[in-house]
């Protein structure tokens, strides 16, 4: 199974990371572990969403698409700031 996931880091809440990996856990414990440069400085971070896949190219297709197109990216965070509200 792999995983598209975004996170939510609890310092700054306006900063949100999108990604893909196929061990979920695993992923948010490096991010949270600042393993990841990417996000180093933003940690710690919560999981806030994600979609599950039966195939790495489906997580990878999902995770460019929500990152290069605004009109895929900004209704999907706007739901999820609204359920954390």
């Amino acid at each position: 199974m792999w995983y598209f996931y975004i996170l939510q880091s609890t310092k700054n809440p306006d900063y949100f990371y999108k990604g893909s990996t196929d061990n979920l856990q695993r992923r948010i414990r490096q991010h949270n572990e600042s393993l990841v440069t990417s996000t180093k400085p933003f940690g710690p971070f919560r999981l806030v969403y994600y979609e599950a896949y039966l195939s790495e190219h489906g997580a990878r297709i999902r995770e460019a698409s929500v990152k290069k197109s605004g009109s895929v990216s900004v209704p999907l965070l706007r739901r999820i700031r609204d359920s954390l509200s």
